[in-house]
């Protein structure tokens, strides 16, 4: 039986966007030609790959079972075309990046123009949302997160500010009304705008000073979903609303501005800054080996 690339490669697609329109949307192609490569293919293989309804688009078990060995190979198949790209004069594709909101906002905007501009022939094609996800099933070639949520078969990078910080804020008008907490514990007496992750999960807040850790778990008058409805609950502070806890380089601008007032400064917690992330193999992509080197290039490393 030939190999037919382009009703697997179709089929890949559907099944990993769950559905024709977003798969269309992660191959540049249309969704009727799509539907059309996977129905084809199985009339060739002689059974049903996915299960269709007006509201999802799924793998039947074979599909499944063909997915899983796809993947890899296909993987495979990319890196071996993308050899061509060692014989252009300079790296050339599209590069799919999956990242949290935070990054998409805090970090890239250093590093997509000057990168963009290094390498002209290079689509950078970026996916933020804050759960977590394989790169690789989600059609991606690497990743941005955090130290704590990386998988540990993957390669890390150091990528943007090595140390953040969580800052608490305030509208001066609600402080002047409410009174301003000089420990975290005061905060459980005050409104505090609060984020839940896609899992439904909140974390508590945490703050440290002079080795003494404090989690509380505050309440509020608004909860929303981390990444998509975060200026939403940046406003709201503006507003005079509640208190906030977020990325301290997030609210910076509204510190500078007089908006927000820092709240609890000597106890704001650091961390680790983000990592890029991608699977280990030994031929990357050319776009992704050139952003690489050019982030290892940006901030003084090999």
């Amino acid at each position: 039986m030939a190999v037919d690339l382009g009703g697997l490669s179709a089929f890949v697609a559907v099944a990993r966007a769950g559905g024709f329109r977003d798969g269309a949307r992660a191959s540049g192609l249309s969704a009727s030609g799509l539907s059309e490569a996977v129905r084809r293919l199985e009339t060739r293989l002689g059974i049903r790959l996915l299960n269709r309804t007006t509201r999802s688009v799924v793998p039947t078990e074979a599909g499944l079972r063909l997915l899983e060995r796809l993947t890899p190979a296909l993987s495979e198949v990319e890196a071996a075309l993308d050899v061509v790209n060692g014989f252009r004069d300079r790296p050339a594709g599209t590069l799919r990046l999956n990242v949290p909101v935070s990054a998409a906002r805090l970090v890239l905007p250093r590093i997509v123009p000057p990168f963009l501009a290094a390498y002209p022939d290079i689509c950078l094609d970026v996916v933020a949302e804050d759960g977590f996800v394989d790169v690789l099933a989600a059609g991606c070639d690497a990743g941005i997160r955090y130290d704590e949520r990386l998988e540990q078969d993957m390669i890390a990078v150091p990528i943007g500010p090595r140390v953040q910080r969580f800052a608490t804020a305030a509208a001066p008008v609600y402080l002047d009304r409410h009174g301003r907490p000089g420990h975290p514990r005061d905060l459980l007496d005050h409104a505090c705008l609060r984020g839940r992750f896609a899992s439904g999960s909140m974390t508590a807040w945490e703050f440290e000073r002079d080795g003494e850790i404090v989690r509380i778990e505050p309440t509020g008058p608004l909860i929303v979903r981390v990444g998509a409805a975060t200026d939403l609950a940046v406003d709201a502070a503006i507003a005079g609303t509640g208190v906030i806890s977020l990325f301290e380089d997030w609210l910076r601008p509204h510190f500078d501005s007089g908006a927000l007032e820092p709240v609890l400064e000597p106890w704001w917690q650091g961390f680790p800054g983000p990592f890029l992330y991608y699977p280990g193999r030994r031929y990357l992509p050319a776009p992704l080996r050139a952003f690489v080197d050019f982030i290892g290039t940006a901030r003084g490393g090999p």
